[in-house]
């Protein structure tokens, strides 16, 4: 039964009916500002050719010119039994560089609750992004262990497995960790699981443009407010000649190991490794949070 003040009409339909549109109208714009709410980044972890291994020192390898690009490493293989320049010399490569990582096989199992034997069968590129993730949760002042049970989103780019490959090149290579250790959908996985997070969990593979398309996925979970904090982010690793071998074919690689980009004289590009993650929030829930923002999607 509706209440009426004494001395006060009641207010006619049209004037409810506008009333209501009104509150309807503010609902939709802050639905519409969510949609559109800028994203902040609040922390970085990367691992980049060059010996870039925190913002400061990708910074100063920006800054001083530096040229990441050399010759394939002897512990990937044998470039000189490779090479040739002819390009079409059968089973051969015309291309001798890349961008590489150094010290790959490092890894601290024991730091995120990996058995020896797992972390062996796990395709490096998971273990970089347990690293990387990491390290930008500690960049953003985002402890690790206050992040449990809530809704922080994962979304990994991953678009190659050369380990994977290698471990099942031979049959008694192969256990129970293999597939766990090298299918993409885990690498998000592990994670969400190291710190127990109840956001979503992906992993993202549309060649090239994986880790764009991983931080735009991210951005949308942010906005639409099923995840409040998101990991974004990828990992490559070139590990053996094969893919190199195919583009090689494809004629896609630069013989002089340099991509010069809209050159006249560009004639391919250079493959090259690396691991990047970044921590997003809301600008509105950064500035809230007082925490530092680097840069603003």
């Amino acid at each position: 039964m509706n209440e009426i003040t004494p001395g006060v009409e009641p207010l006619s339909p049209v004037k409810q009916a506008l009333l209501k549109l009104r509150d309807m109208r503010a609902q939709l714009d802050a639905i519409e500002s969510r949609r559109r709410e800028p994203i902040a980044i609040v922390g970085v972890g990367l691992r980049f050719p060059g010996g870039c291994r925190d913002l400061e020192s990708f910074w100063q390898l920006l800054v001083n010119g530096v040229d990441a690009i050399g010759e394939v490493p002897r512990e990937r293989w044998d470039i000189d039994a490779y090479y040739d320049p002819d390009p079409d010399a059968p089973g051969k490569m015309y291309a001798r560089h890349g961008g590489f990582l150094e010290h790959i096989a490092e890894f601290d199992a024991a730091f995120f609750g990996i058995s020896p034997r797992e972390a062996q069968q796990m395709d490096p590129q998971q273990r970089l992004l347990l690293e990387v993730g990491w390290e930008a949760l500690e960049n953003a002042g985002q402890a690790p262990d206050r992040l449990a049970g809530s809704a922080t989103g994962i979304f990994v780019a991953l678009n190659n497995s050369d380990y994977f490959r290698y471990l099942f090149s031979a049959p008694a290579q192969i256990d129970p960790y293999t597939t766990t250790g090298n299918a993409a959908s885990i690498a998000a996985g592990r994670l969400a699981y190291l710190l127990n997070l109840k956001g979503p969990a992906l992993a993202v593979d549309t060649a090239c443009s994986s880790s764009l398309v991983a931080v735009h996925l991210a951005v949308m979970s942010l906005r639409a407010g099923e995840s409040r904090m998101a990991l974004a982010g990828g990992a490559n690793l070139v590990l053996l000649p094969d893919n190199s071998q195919y583009f090689h074919d494809l004629g896609a690689l630069a013989r002089d190991g340099r991509c010069k980009s809209f050159d006249a004289a560009a004639d391919g590009y250079v493959r090259s490794e690396g691991a990047g993650m970044v921590i997003l929030k809301p600008l509105s829930a950064a500035r809230r949070d007082g925490d530092r923002v680097l840069a603003v999607i």
